[in-house]
C-alpha cells in the first residue's frame, strides 16, 4: 500500500490517472483546495472518510499531512522501454537519471523540478536509492503523479540502451567538466545527478558523453543535488528554447 499525502499532491493525484483507492480526511477541514478534492473525489466515485484526530493520525506517521491523505494500490513504475515508446514532451526528449541519491527529499524536489522543466521521465537506480515513498511523493508536490518514473538495477545497462536510442548522457560533475553552459543540448538528453556525498560512481562517469559542472566562486565548492539538477535543467530548457 501506498499513501499520498498532503493536500497538493492528493488534489493532483486525483486529477491525474492514479488509481485511488480511498481518501481520508481529518475531521474539520476545509478550505477551497478541501472543496477541489471533494469534487475531483466525487467526479472519480472515490470514497473520502472524515476521520477524528486520533483515527487519522494512526494512518501515517509523517506529521505533515496537511489533514489530507490518500490511499493508493500500488505505485506505478515504467519500464525504461515504455519510457522509449511513450510520446516526448517537446522536440528533444529529456530523461533525468538518480545515481545513488538517498534523501528522499531531494528525490522529491528532482522529480518536482523535471515535471516543471518539462522532462520526459526519471530514472532511478535501485540499490542505495532512496525509495519512491510517500515522503517522495509528497515533497514533489504532486509532480510524481505526471511524471514516468523508472527504476533499474544496472545503470550501465541502462546507459547502453539510452546511447542506442541517439540518446547523448550528460553527467554532473566535479572533475574533468566542462562548464554546464557550454552544450547546447538541442539532442535527445539524458542527465545523471549523483550521491549527495559522493556524486556519480566512476564508472558512471566513464558511460557519460559529457561531464558538466556548475562553476563557483566560494569556499564551499559543492551545491546539493537538488539544486544542482534545478540548474542544470532549467539552463537545458532554457538553451532549448533559444
Amino acid at each position: 500500500m501506498t499513501l499520498i499525502i498532503g493536500r497538493k499532491p492528493v488534489l493532483e493525484a486525483l486529477n491525474s490517472d492514479k488509481e485511488i483507492e480511498q481518501v481520508f480526511l481529518s475531521y474539520g477541514q476545509h478550505g477551497g483546495i478541501i472543496n477541489a478534492i471533494r469534487i475531483a473525489a466525487k467526479k472519480r466515485g472515490i470514497k473520502i472518510s472524515e476521520l477524528s484526530h486520533d483515527k487519522f493520525s494512526g494512518l501515517s506517521d509523517n506529521q505533515n499531512t496537511q489533514g489530507v491523505i490518500a490511499r493508493v494500490s500500488s505505485f506505478r513504475f515504467f519500464t525504461i522501454e515504455e519510457i522509449l515508446s511513450s510520446p516526448h514532451r517537446s522536440e528533444y526528449p529529456l530523461y533525468v537519471i538518480l545515481d545513488s541519491v538517498q534523501d528522499p527529499h531531494n528525490v522529491g524536489a528532482i522529480i518536482r523540478t523535471a515535471e516543471c522543466c518539462g522532462a520526459d521521465a526519471v530514472i532511478i537506480t535501485q540499490h542505495n536509492s532512496a525509495p519512491v515513498n510517500e515522503t517522495v511523493i509528497k515533497i514533489s508536490a504532486g509532480a510524481a503523479e505526471h511524471m514516468k518514473i523508472c527504476t533499474v538495477g544496472n545503470l550501465a545497462n541502462t546507459i547502453k540502451i539510452l546511447k542506442d536510442n541517439n540518446f547523448w548522457i550528460f553527467g554532473s560533475s566535479l572533475e574533468n567538466a566542462i562548464n554546464y553552459t557550454e552544450p547546447d543540448f538541442k539532442v535527445p538528453a539524458a542527465v545523471i545527478f549523483g550521491n549527495e556525498e559522493k556524486g556519480i560512481r566512476r564508472l558512471t562517469a566513464e558511460n557519460c558523453d559529457q561531464l558538466i559542472r556548475i562553476p563557483m566562486r566560494g569556499n564551499i565548492q559543492s551545491l546539493n543535488v537538488s539544486v544542482s539538477a534545478g540548474i542544470i535543467l532549467f539552463e537545458i530548457l532554457r538553451k532549448r528554447t533559444l
